[in-house]
Parts: C-alpha cells; structure tokens; sequence
C-alpha cells in the first residue's frame, strides 16, 4: 500500500484541508511556496496516463475549491502533477500540487540546470 493510500486508510495522518468521498487536500510536508497543497484521489491511481476522464472530471472542481478556500483562486496559482519517473513522480499515487501564496518563479522546481537536450 502506497503513502498515499494509507493516508486515505487513516493509517497515516495529514494536514487535512478539505476531503470528499472521491478525494482528498492536504499541506506538502515539504512545501516548496507559502501553500502547497497535495489533492489525490481517494482511488489509487498510479499516474496521470492512467486517470479516467471522470475521476479528472470530478477532481477539476474539488481542485478549484481548495484553491478558493485558500485564498488563492484570484491572485494564481501553479497546479502540477509529475507523471512517471522522468516525470519526477515519487510517489505512484496520482496527485496535483496546488501551489501560490506568492508569486513563483519558474526555475524553483529544477534542482539542476539542463546541461543540453
């Protein structure tokens, strides 16, 4: 069972900010802006190729709610999800990172520049 997955299980706590019976909001514990959010789905899904149309139908409002309920749906924010190991996806649980709070450069996420493609 996935981190994720136990923590839809109540196995493990979070910083929960607003849950359904699809899904779930919670502060990254390792947050890289003023609010980082994660939202899964309470399915486990492994990555985003492999996300239902529906389950991303479902998950666009909830997405829009917890950015309204932390204040940022006006001001912006970067919505992300990493997609397989190239992708930079750690966990193999599909999942969004709501980011804002301020306004974020864009090269924060690299860890190293690109020495060529």
């Amino acid at each position: 069972m996935c981190i994720f997955c136990k923590i839809v299980a109540g196995e493990i706590p979070s910083n929960t900010i607003l849950e359904n019976d699809k899904f779930i909001a919670f502060h990254d514990l390792y947050p890289k802006a003023p609010i980082h959010i994660l939202v899964i789905p309470k399915e486990h899904v492994e990555c985003f190729q492999d996300v239902s149309s529906e389950i991303m139908a479902e998950m666009t409002p909830f997405i829009q709610e917890v950015a309204t309920m932390m204040g940022i749906d006006k001001s912006g924010y970067r919505l992300i999800t990493n997609n397989g190991k190239d992708g930079g996806q750690e966990v193999n649980h599909l999942h969004f990172h709501i980011m804002g709070g301020a306004k974020l450069p864009f090269g924060h996420l690299v860890d190293e520049p690109q020495k060529s493609l």
